[in-house]
Formats: C-alpha cells, structure tokens, sequence
C-alpha cells in the first residue's frame, strides 16, 4: 500500500468515526444541553480557520511545516468535516432569515468550490498528460500567435504559387477567426471534438478541387490547425485548473467575514452563552 493510499484510508477512516460521534453526541444533547449551537458553532469556525492556513502554508513552502500533499489531504478530509459540522450546527435545517440564509449559501458555494476544485485537480493533469504534456500556461498566447503566423503567411503564398485566392479566402472565412483567439473552451473540457472534425472537413472538402501544389498548402494549414486546436486543449483545461481558485478564495474570505460577524450578533442579541 503506498504512502497515498494509506493517508486516504486513514483520512476517509477518521472522517467517519469523528462525524458519526459528532452527530451521535448531537443527538444525544440536543434536548437536554443549553445552547449547544455555541459549542458547534465554534468548532465549525476554528475548522474553518484552520482550513483557510492551507492557503497561507503554499504561499510558505519553505517553511518546515509538512509536506504540501499532507496538508491537502488534510484539507480535504477536514473540509468534508465542516459539512457534518455545519449540518449538525443548523440542526439539518436550512435557516430562513436573509442574513443566516446567505451565511448558508456562502458556506454551500464553498464547499461546491471545493469539490469541484478536488475534481479538476485530480483529472485535468492526466488528461493533459494524454495530449502531448503540460505546456506552460504562460507560453500559449505566443505559440498561438506562431501558428497564425504561419498559417497566414502559407495563405498569401498559396496566392503567387497557385496564382489562386482559393485558399487565402478560405483561410479569411474560415480560419482567420479561429486562430487569432482561443476556441470552443467549454467544448475541449468536455471532450467535445466536433468543431475540430468539421474545420477539417472543410479543408478537405477544398482539397478535392485543389491542385498537388495547393493540396501541399493544404495540408500544411490542417496540421497547423489540429496543433492550434491540442493548444486551445491546453488553454481550456488549465483555466479551469486555475480558475476555480478565483472562485473558491474570495468565498471562503466572504465566509470568514461573514461568520465572525455572525458570532457577534449571536453574543450582543443573546448576552453571550450561559
């Protein structure tokens, strides 16, 4: 068993034996114990602190503070306590007031963030490992502009060589939108490669009334068209790997704030807990 593995089975494992006697506990004070919404509500906000360091320690990798995959998991497994926590705070029921409504929702946005942060940071690098590898991000808007440039420039050629407008005017209808800016994200994150087929069906379609010097052109132009359309793969995937985190952050700061002060209405309109 590797060290993985035995970190996900100990984490799943402790998971479940601390919210089955976090509810357990609930149930069983609930009738009888005052104001036992202070004690989880505490423990739900300094999980939530402790959760929120996990930022703080990737921006401190320098510091002996435990592997970066140990605090992941870490997160991850106290992230998914915070769900038993906060269903156990608000008795498993959704509040009706505007302001502990928001809370709410604030907190479920967040851990939906979070999940589908999980989804994305689990999948995406092996998806682009299938695709050629990982190309840095910051490199794709100038490797974008090369292809164009290329592509542009085998156009206008096509035009002295062939003594033909054919192929710049296809290129002017059909491929200059498509390689000037990213195309069909939303397709690429789900495996969608229709728009891909359908360009190459066009140029194949002209190669048929093309001669063997404009077919060489051609042929040159797909290529540059099936590697313009691996790096918008690339573009799609990673934006979504990176993206989420400008979700995810400033809802959790949002929810801090809006926690703390939840606490201090709690205590100024209750006199604190008794």
């Amino acid at each position: 068993m590797t060290s993985f593995t035995r970190q996900r089975w100990m984490g799943l494992g402790m998971l479940v034996a601390f919210g089955a006697w976090a509810m357990a506990e609930h149930a069983k004070y609930a009738g009888v114990m005052p104001r036992l919404s202070y004690v989880s509500g505490w423990v739900l906000f300094a999980v939530m602190l402790v959760l929120t360091a996990y930022n703080g320690r990737k921006k401190l990798p320098f510091l002996p503070l435990g592997s970066s995959e140990s605090w992941l998991q870490f997160h991850i497994y106290a992230g998914l306590l915070t769900v038993i926590l906060f269903a156990i705070h608000i008795s498993y029921k959704m509040p009706t007031g505007w302001f502990q409504g928001t809370l709410a929702w604030l907190y479920v946005l967040v851990t939906l963030s979070g999940v589908w942060g999980l989804f994305v940071s689990r999948s995406i690098p092996k998806r682009l490992t299938t695709r050629g590898g990982e190309i840095l991000y910051e490199r794709i808007p100038a490797i974008r502009r090369g292809f164009q440039q290329q592509a542009e420039a085998l156009a206008l050629q096509s035009v002295s060589e062939a003594r033909s407008p054919t192929i710049a005017n296809f290129y002017i209808t059909q491929l200059k939108d498509f390689f000037e800016r990213p195309q069909n994200l939303s397709l690429h994150f789900l495996e969608v490669r229709r728009p891909l087929n359908l360009l190459l069906n066009k140029i194949s379609d002209l190669n048929r009334y093309s001669d063997a010097k404009e077919r060489e052109t051609l042929e040159k132009i797909a290529e540059l068209v099936r590697q313009k359309d691996g790096l918008d793969y690339h573009h799609a995937l990673q934006l979504s790997l990176r993206g989420w985190l400008f979700v995810h952050i400033p809802l959790t700061y949002s929810l801090l704030i809006f926690s703390i002060v939840h606490i201090i209405l709690v205590y100024a309109f209750s006199g604190g807990a008794r």
